[in-house]
């Protein structure tokens, strides 16, 4: 069975990376009772015999054996000691290794160009030996998953230099990037837009999946739920966390548990990623239950949903993890990966229930890829979540677009940066993201080869090709 790192980095990273792994035990624990370590927990943990000051990594074998101690296959980092400081004593402090930590004290200032040409220069080399470690220590490693803002400082620029040793070091390896964008709602950066746009660069470069989420909409979707007080000041970090760790969880439930309707993790990047330059993915999920911190009192919070209800609630705007709304904009692509003791032929009646309500490119109609992994979420009975290919990511980017111009414009904090980077690369970011926007909105403008007769159909597929080819958007 494949496995997969998790690397977070900065403290938004490492926020959402510790209620990951949390909840990744709690969905074992209620499958693995006896303790045994499997092909299952060896998705994402290690098997580690110590003997004194000696440790030795237990294989998996004929999957019988007993769990010795378990270690995370991923790697902690923040230039910032606060956030991994506050897990010291913690049972999840205990996954880790002082091999798998990498923390500074003076943290990047919410400036890009610390995060990534400052300290992904001086922890490079050190970085790249973290990452080969882990990857040493895998059988079959397929997946990275990356964590990190892409409004903050050491997320966004140290954490887009970690893609780049990913793409360096292990170039065969599926890079998943799921980054929290800022919202300009509550953003309490100044510099947040150069950070961003700075960052997306690099992950359109080395990332072979973005899946973005917003702080607006997990805050809107928590007050949906209940769990917050829509009119409250604070944020309910915790219960935002979870959701995006629960995410990744569902994203992975096919390599870790059975089901009906398997989904390999390369099978998303397969489906859902036409074209190189097209790899943003949106995620909704239903239903939304928050799951007690560790040491909480424990709470009931499974949820039951009839699967006509949650494949109705999953394509609401609301239930989308960054705010838009695909339903007025055109599908690439989508996935819908059930979990729970649901039929096939459920998620069949539902997909074609649904996709008369949404509009395709005329050239995928059915760019459908369908999971069904039969072991539930550890918060409820039953879950979908659907990651799509939209062209509606074009408006949340472009968003970003005029809060950047505001900004640049006027030249304002550019000199922070440019003590770290050239000027230039403020005019390639820039023009990055516009080729991502022009990309979405060309495909969404697309009307098909309607005047196309029927002898002249491979002329226009060949013409169409070398058009993607010569924008950089060569085929999968």
């Amino acid at each position: 069975m494949p496995q997969s790192l998790v690397i977070q980095v900065g403290q938004c990273g490492n926020q959402i990376g510790s209620r990951f792994w949390e909840q990744a035990l709690a969905e074992h624990s209620q499958t693995n009772r006896k303790a045994i370590y499997d092909e299952s927990m060896a998705t994402f943990f290690q098997n580690i015999e110590r003997r004194g000051k000696r440790r030795a990594a237990v294989p998996v074998g004929d999957g019988t054996g007993q769990i010795k101690g378990l270690e995370a296959r991923g790697l902690m980092i923040d230039m910032e000691e606060g956030v991994i400081n506050a897990m010291d004593g913690s049972p999840l402090r205990e996954l880790f290794t002082p091999d798998q930590i990498l923390t500074a004290t003076s943290g990047s200032g919410n400036n890009w160009a610390v995060g990534h040409h400052h300290y992904g220069v001086q922890y490079g080399d050190h970085l790249r030996d973290m990452i080969r470690k882990q990857a040493e220590a895998c059988d079959a490693l397929q997946s990275v998953f990356l964590i990190h803002s892409l409004g903050g400082g050491t997320g966004s620029g140290l954490g887009t230099r970690i893609a780049a040793f990913l793409a360096d070091e292990l170039p065969d390896v599926y890079r998943f990037a799921t980054v929290v964008a800022p919202s300009p709602q509550h953003d309490d950066v100044v510099t947040s837009p150069y950070n961003a746009v700075l960052a997306l660069r690099h992950l359109a470069e080395h990332a072979d999946a973005v899946v973005p989420v917003e702080n607006q909409a997990l805050m809107d979707i928590c007050a949906h739920a209940g769990v917050t007080d829509p009119k409250a000041d604070t944020k309910p970090f915790g219960a935002m966390n979870q959701i995006v760790a629960q995410l990744m969880l569902n994203m992975t439930a096919s390599m870790r548990f059975p089901g009906s309707l398997n989904v390999d993790i390369n099978e998303i990047t397969m489906n859902l990623v036409p074209f190189p330059a097209l790899k943003y993915l949106l995620a909704s999920m239903s239903p939304v239950a928050v799951r007690p911190a560790a040491g909480a009192p424990a709470a009931s919070v499974r949820v039951d949903r009839r699967v006509d209800q949650m494949f109705t609630e999953a394509f609401q705007p609301e239930a989308q993890l960054i705010k838009c709304n695909p339903r007025t904009s055109v599908y690439v692509a989508c996935a819908a990966m059930a979990r729970g003791a649901l039929q096939v032929s459920d998620l069949r009646r539902n997909i074609d229930r649904i996709q008369k309500q949404l509009q395709f490119v005329w050239w995928n109609q059915e760019g459908w890829k369908t999971g069904l992994c039969h072991v539930p979420p550890a918060t409820t009975t039953e879950s979908l979540l659907t990651l799509s290919n939209n062209t509606c990511i074009a408006q949340s980017f472009a968003g970003i677009k005029t809060r950047f111009m505001k900004l640049y414009t006027r030249k304002a904090n550019m000199h922070h940066y440019t003590e770290y980077m050239e000027k230039a690369e403020f005019t390639d970011a820039l023009a990055s993201l516009n080729s991502v926007i022009a990309e979405y909105r060309q495909v969404e403008r697309d009307p098909g080869p309607q005047d196309v007769e029927d002898d002249d159909w491979e002329a226009w597929a060949r013409a169409q090709v070398r058009g993607r080819v010569g924008s950089g958007m060569n085929g999968v």
